[in-house]
């Protein structure tokens, strides 16, 4: 048995995929510990894992919530300079804080997020081997790939590489604080510098929960790295779920259904949900709408052609009665929707879910309307040719077939496995 640690952003698009990764551990007999602030200690009971507390200092009861609440106001480069400082923050406070807490949980190995930027530096500290998970979209840098926070699509040509290289010096630039604040660390900690950002990933395994088929065409990754497709736990519930009233299933009329949501971050932006609403009133279909949010009080929210609005709603079991899905790309809500076999309209909002967009463009899963761009008359069209091109079905068809044949969280922990016996024989 192994007693395996997790760092991860306190999101419940991060927390849902480690939790279920740390339940198929657990399952083989494992232990597994979460190290979290407070605002996720009842999410993560829920799930089973155990659960321990750190940064409540940095992150007092209710500053995650207000956290959160800002960015779901924001969009573009403000959403993702947001994010940054945000990430900056947790850095600073998991240096402070993770090393004692994980020593005195007695864990062995570490399973880290990989935008925890910090989690490889703790992990060299303790001397401690780690994998890195992709639970969001890889950020593994090279030539050919667009920058994960852009709308541009893949193309094998001198200009594309030359674009892809501006953008990722201006990641590079927003960044820097992230990367100094890591660079100090290892220099008070007497650890060798990283040669590049890159090595601050497990060389040991990364994984991501991308499907290998949706991603761009990829030359340089390292070879401990593993497309395992969406990590979902076996029994197709969530481990982290918020408390939401009973969905209305009895109001779904048996129209073709279209399922709107934003997220659980990106939920905030009424003027997108407006658009929805007034792009999809005249047409031979239900809309539903979910506000991402359970506190919201669906009942007070009016839009334009009557759409039934819950706050929070059972995003799988929606999704596979859908004839279309329109999303901020989030990637736990794409990866579901391609499972289901359904096509997608995206409104990519801020930080990797332009690149996720353009990954649904490349693939042919759906249509990409950038937010800048968004008019209710644009939206009506591109909805209304997805659900009648069966081209775009087919294609997300392609995926889920893709996705059932990926090997899932099954794969991911017999990965984690191997290598950690390996290390253990070393």
């Amino acid at each position: 048995m192994t007693h395996f640690g997790i760092l991860c952003p306190g999101s419940v698009g991060h927390l849902n995929p480690m939790a279920s990764l740390g339940r198929e551990l657990m399952r083989r007999g494992h232990q597994v510990t979460l190290f979290g602030v407070p605002d996720v200690k009842a999410k993560v009971t829920q799930s089973g894992l155990t659960f321990f507390e750190i940064g409540a200092q940095e992150f007092p009861p209710g500053d995650l919530d207000q956290i959160y609440t800002q960015l779901g106001e924001m969009d573009g480069l403000a959403g993702f300079k947001f994010t940054l400082a945000y990430f900056q923050k947790e850095a600073e406070m998991l240096f402070r804080r993770a090393p004692i807490a994980i020593q005195s949980a007695g864990v062995e190995v570490l399973l880290i997020d990989q935008v925890t930027t910090a989690g490889g530096t703790i992990a060299d500290f303790l001397k401690l081997p780690f994998i890195t998970v992709c639970n969001a979209l890889p950020i593994n840098r090279e030539p050919g790939v667009p920058p994960y926070f852009t709308h541009k699509l893949y193309q094998d040509t001198p200009w594309a590489k030359l674009r892809n290289q501006l953008g990722n010096n201006l990641l590079q630039y927003l960044t820097l604080p992230i990367w100094k604040t890591v660079v100090k660390q290892r220099q008070t900690w007497s650890l060798p510098p990283h040669r590049n950002r890159e090595a601050s990933y497990s060389q040991l395994a990364q994984i991501a929960q991308l499907p290998e088929g949706f991603d761009f065409p990829r030359q340089r990754l390292t070879p401990c790295f593993h497309y395992t497709g969406p990590l979902i736990d076996p029994s197709g519930t969530e481990p982290v779920q918020f408390d939401q009233p009973p969905f209305p299933f009895e109001q779904l009329s048996g129209k073709p259904l279209i399922y709107a949501s934003l997220g659980t971050l990106q939920n905030r932006n009424w003027a997108v949900f407006e658009k929805i609403a007034t792009a999809c009133q005249d047409l031979d279909a239900q809309l539903v709408i979910s506000l991402g949010n359970p506190k919201q009080d669906a009942s007070q929210v009016k839009l334009p052609g009557s759409p039934l609005v819950v706050s929070y709603a059972p995003n799988q079991q929606i999704i596979q009665r859908s004839s279309l899905v329109i999303t901020h790309a989030g990637l736990n809500t794409v990866i579901a929707t391609l499972s289901s076999g359904v096509p997608m309209v995206a409104i990519p909002i801020t930080n990797e879910q332009p690149g996720i967009a353009a990954r649904i463009a490349y693939t042919g899963a759906g249509q990409v309307i950038p937010l800048a761009k968004l008019t209710v008359a644009g939206l009506r069209k591109a909805v209304t040719e997805v659900l009648n091109n069966p081209t775009y079905r087919e294609k997300a068809r392609a995926m889920q077939r893709s996705i059932q044949q990926s090997g899932g969280v099954v794969k991911a922990a017999n990965i984690i496995e191997q290598v950690t016996m390996a290390q253990a024989a070393h």
